[in-house]
Order: C-alpha cells, then sequence, then structure tokens
C-alpha cells in the first residue's frame, strides 16, 4: 500500500454501524452526534473540532458540544486522537477492533495531512524497550515537512 492511503478506514462504516456501536455503549444518538460522525466518516484525515464544526450545518449545534461529544467517542474507542505539535487536537475514526495505529506525513505550511502505512518493526519496539527496562512498549510518530504544492 503507498503512502497517501489510509489502511485503517479502507472502507468507509455504514454510519448504521457506528450509532450501532453507540447504541451498544447505552448512548443516545442525538442528532448533532449523527451529524459529527457522518463528517467523520467522509473525512480521509484527522479533523479538529473547530473543522468539524465547520463542516456542520449552520444551527447544527455548538462548539461546547462537539468537544463533549468527541471527548465521549474518543473514550468508548471509536475516534483517535491525534497531536501535530500545533496545539490543537485533531480527531479520525476508528474501525471497530482496530487501534487506529498509524502515522501522518503534515506540511509545516499548509498543513495538508498525508497518511502513512509504513511503521518500524516491531524488533525496534522490543530492542529500545529491553535496553531501557520497559514493557508495553508503544510509539506514535509524525514526520514533518514541505509539500510539493508548498515548495513552488
Amino acid at each position: 500500500m503507498k503512502a497517501g492511503a489510509h489502511p485503517h478506514t479502507g472502507k468507509k462504516q455504514e454510519l448504521d454501524a457506528l450509532t450501532g456501536r453507540l447504541r451498544r455503549e447505552a448512548r443516545k444518538i442525538t442528532g448533532p452526534r449523527a451529524a459529527i460522525l457522518e463528517i467523520l466518516r467522509h473525512h480521509p484525515h484527522p479533523l479538529t473540532n473547530k473543522e468539524i464544526f465547520a463542516a456542520l450545518p449552520k444551527d447544527g449545534c455548538d462548539l461546547a458540544t462537539i468537544y463533549r461529544a468527541m471527548q465521549m467517542l474518543e473514550q468508548l474507542g471509536m475516534v483517535k486522537r491525534f497531536d501535530f505539535g500545533d496545539g490543537a487536537a485533531r480527531f479520525e475514526l476508528v474501525s471497530e477492533g482496530d487501534d487506529g495505529h498509524h502515522h501522518h506525513l503534515v506540511c509545516t505550511r499548509c498543513a495538508g495531512v498525508v497518511e502513512i502505512d509504513e511503521c518500524f518493526p516491531a524488533e525496534i519496539e522490543r530492542r529500545i524497550a529491553t535496553a531501557n527496562g520497559f514493557t508495553g512498549v508503544t510509539h506514535r510518530l509524525e514526520f514533518f515537512g514541505v509539500c510539493p504544492a508548498c515548495q513552488k
């Protein structure tokens, strides 16, 4: 698979499946929650709360509702939070049974995002853990640079 592919959400999750996950967790399917899921379902990259808010219809809900919904979706494991170092949390849907582990290449000028499906071999994590006496080592890794469009 090439960079830019989105292996963890290669098949778009149906809205019914997403709302079903909420019901199984005894959570209400409110209009704003359904709208947020629909936006995340169709967007290929992580979004900030403000980007989600901007994509909603006017009077869909307020920004505080989005913050609360994203916190709840993260606690339920339905979204994964990413930090690209700019102070804004970004969220992306995670398929059921997927841990959402993947990496990004972020343009430092336009904030464009490319999905990276390559990862370190597990042996590197084991070697680092062993050398330092750690267990349960995982990693998060984001790459930053200037995209081809911004180089022009």
